[in-house]
């Protein structure tokens, strides 16, 4: 039987499998009970259509469940029509805040098996399915974008986001927030997912210094990796980067620039800020969405550890992101490629600075509607002459703070 234990990183899931699996079967008996009262979704009825309706995909996802299931692990359902109930359910779902067992990811938490099992690793790269998988993200973003998200939005422990237990993990006041006010002022939760700091929160370090690069996300430091190559071999056990997948291939003059050059690596927790901000003064001169994979893992990793946490270089070129680049005021620099990696749960990149306009450093960039979260920074060749955060990293370590001292350029 494989591992029940995996290295999730992030806080999006609890690192103890029995957590999760309270949760499914919890979330299974809710969404049975609401299935005999309320209508199901369009978008589901749809996804589930498209299912019955293509074999191959039919046929990969019933081998995946089944294959969980004689893995011995408990999912809350045993098959895709009872996998569509709880789907649906969560269409209506806003997460409760939990400081030892957050499910903060939890379609992810459903999935988390079926994925990394044999039939799965095919099913999840399915353009088409991935394409039904988004109009349904869509959907629940749009609920948890509305009023009716906010039922957490409260003191009350051990739920509420706003309980003293929240606060010590997250540092509320550090944000733009009110107590006064109704949800703290918060319209919805992705409003609250999407949260502010207050201004000088975190002051940008050595703003008129072009050569400190500072970093774009409040994120924990995952890989560094020179000599980057225009394509590389994604999929094995290492997962090199591949500039042209992780540009595309319709950007291959872009992709080209960067050739030989250094990429840099973070992920964000569950209880990060998930905005962006210029790493570098400069220029924006590229700024687009790539639509990709939402649960996808590199089945380089197998089961142990797995999960979308061990395959952070591979979903660089396969997942759902935006891509930003930036045309440093430093020549030396030169131009500097954001990369904001949408994970699980992320059902929208949202770009806010486009070709054309002209940042400062630690300006806002954008930001990531709920879930799970990675970037990546990537520099010309040359450019870095010293990270001052240096690998091997640690998984428990403190973030690298929004608009930190990130590493210092020639």
């Amino acid at each position: 039987m494989a591992t029940n234990q995996r290295r999730r990183l992030g806080e999006w899931l609890p690192r103890e499998e029995q957590a999760i699996v309270h949760f499914r079967e919890t979330f299974a008996e809710h969404a049975r009970q609401r299935a005999g009262v309320a209508k199901r979704n369009s978008v589901i009825e749809e996804m589930a259509a498209f299912i019955h309706d293509d074999p191959v995909v039919r046929m990969d996802f019933t081998r995946a469940i089944r294959q969980a299931h004689e893995a011995g692990f408990k999912l809350g359902y045993s098959s895709i029509d009872e996998f569509m109930v709880l789907l649906d359910a969560m269409l209506s779902y806003a997460p409760p805040f939990s400081e030892s067992s957050l499910i903060h990811c939890p379609i992810n938490a459903l999935l988390d098996w079926p994925m990394v099992m044999p039939s799965g690793y095919a099913l999840f790269r399915d353009p088409a399915f991935n394409a039904h998988l988004k109009r349904v993200l869509n959907v629940w973003s749009g609920f948890l974008g509305g009023p009716y998200s906010r039922t957490h939005l409260n003191t009350e422990a051990p739920d509420g986001w706003f309980s003293e237990e929240a606060d010590r993990k997250i540092g509320l006041r550090q944000f733009l927030c009110d107590p006064d006010k109704p949800y703290w002022g918060f319209a919805s939760w992705n409003h609250f997912f999407t949260r502010e700091f207050k201004p000088d929160a975190r002051p940008v370090a050595q703003p008129d210094n072009d050569k400190i690069i500072v970093s774009a996300c409040e994120a924990s430091p995952y890989n560094v990796q020179d000599n980057a190559r225009l394509q590389d071999s994604f999929w094995i056990k290492s997962q090199p980067y591949s500039l042209l997948e992780i540009f595309t291939a319709k950007e291959a003059e872009l992709a080209n620039k960067f050739v030989g050059g250094t990429v840099y690596q973070a992920f964000l927790s569950a209880f990060f800020y998930h905005r962006w901000h210029a790493p570098v003064s400069g220029t924006i001169v590229k700024a687009y969405l790539v639509d990709g994979t939402y649960f996808s893992d590199a089945d380089s990793e197998g089961e142990d550890p797995g999960s979308l946490n061990e395959s952070q270089g591979y979903i660089t070129a396969v997942a759902a992101r935006a891509v930003i680049v930036m045309d440093c005021d430093d020549p030396a620099i030169g131009e500097v490629a954001c990369v904001f990696v949408g994970m699980a749960e992320v059902s929208s990149c949202m770009i806010e600075a486009l070709p054309g306009q002209r940042v400062r450093k630690g300006e806002e960039l954008g930001y990531f509607q709920y879930g799970g979260s990675t970037y990546c920074l990537i520099f010309r060749p040359g450019v870095i002459e010293s990270f001052e955060r240096q690998p091997p990293f640690d998984d428990d370590a403190s973030p690298v703070q929004v608009n930190a001292h990130l590493c210092t350029a020639r």
